[in-house]
């Protein structure tokens, strides 16, 4: 074959595998999301709470003179303690046989009682592992007598604005309801935290999916429904997910110890130029005990380079607390590393 008709085909044949690789990566709408419905559904469960409520100033809202009155002791019959019962609702899915569930925080944060229903339609009432506020995940258990069904985690690192997804939960209490749609956005800030890193995904969800899974076209969870934006308190096509990313390093630490720990290092931040610049430090906490001062740009952290104040809290806080890490810092023209060990993270702190 003469040289340049041999190159002619050989750059055809790439073109050809090329093509090929595309068509691989890409994926187009099923033509139905049966199989997969099927596939996922019987991990998806319904979560029932009862918590205490407490009635505010009950003693107060009675006039004294009144109180030793049959019209003062019928509320403080009705109330008892001050408490009133309130019933809520939401959903989760099971990430182990063995019936541990993953759902919200507001969910199940306050309960008395727990119930799960499955969807064959057995119940059973759960117990509280672990919880975090901050991400807003909580982890339960029941105890169902054998193996369950099941459902893992994907990458949702590798989810990519476009790209399908499936929600299932409870909405307004229907049990075992799909939708389906897109991811939106991604990394969306909601001010609720620190750790915020939402996609935004447009398959609708209501009251009652929180805590419910998101779906890849795989069957991976890539995301936990938290929260939707509306003016009616139902769907208009804007709803957000925990990433899995986020959710399920917080999962495996919850069902491992039941708390979290993060790491701290007791400044006061604020967005820099390239970086996060500190604006305070605690006087004996470990940024100042390193030598950190006020005015340094810290821009990487063990080489990973920060941003801004939330890069520099979301890149802390994934250190032990304990371990010692590398934070570099333009200070006065130079560019320093500076050793810190890195102190846990108080439970109301924010940096």
């Amino acid at each position: 074959m003469p040289p340049a008709s041999r190159f002619l085909r050989l750059s055809f044949l790439a073109a050809l595998l090329l093509l090929n690789g595309c068509a691989a990566v890409a994926r187009g709408a099923p033509d139905s999301f049966a199989p997969l419905v099927k596939k996922v559904l019987p991990a998806v469960v319904n979560i029932a709470v009862t918590e205490a409520s407490p009635v505010r100033d009950l003693n107060r809202a009675i006039p004294p003179e009144l109180r030793d009155t049959p019209m003062g002791r019928e509320p403080r019959r009705r109330f008892g303690d001050g408490r009133q019962r309130s019933m809520g609702a939401g959903s989760g899915f099971i990430v182990d046989p063995s019936g541990v569930i993953v759902t919200n925080n507001h969910v199940v944060g306050r309960a008395e009682r727990i119930v799960v229903s499955l969807t064959d339609g057995r119940q059973f009432p759960a117990r509280l592992i672990g919880q975090d506020q901050l991400t807003d995940i909580a982890v339960i258990k029941i105890e169902a007598g054998g193996p369950l069904p099941f459902v893992t985690w994907g990458d949702s690192r590798r989810m990519e604005v476009g790209d399908w997804i499936l929600s299932a939960g409870n909405p307004f209490g229907l049990r075992g309801s799909v939708t389906a749609g897109i991811v939106s956005a991604e990394g969306r800030d909601l001010g609720s935290g620190p750790f915020d890193n939402f996609l935004q995904i447009d398959a609708p969800v209501n009251p009652g999916n929180s805590g419910g899974p998101v779906f890849n076209m795989d069957g991976q969870v890539i995301g936990v429904s938290a929260v939707i934006v509306s003016p009616t308190g139902a769907s208009v096509g804007i709803g957000f997910a925990i990433p899995s990313d986020s959710a399920a390093p917080v999962v495996r630490q919850l069902m491992a110890k039941g708390t979290i720990a993060r790491g701290w290092l007791g400044v006061s931040l604020e967005d820099g130029e390239a970086g996060a610049a500190v604006a305070g430090l605690e006087p004996t906490g470990p940024a100042a005990s390193a030598g950190l001062r006020t005015g340094d740009l810290v821009v990487a952290v063990d080489g990973a380079a920060v941003a801004s104040a939330r890069d520099l809290i979301r890149a802390v806080a994934t250190v032990a607390p304990g371990k010692r890490t590398r934070v570099t810092v333009h200070r006065d023209g130079q560019t320093l590393d500076v050793p810190v060990v890195v102190g846990q993270r108080p439970t109301a702190q924010t940096r």
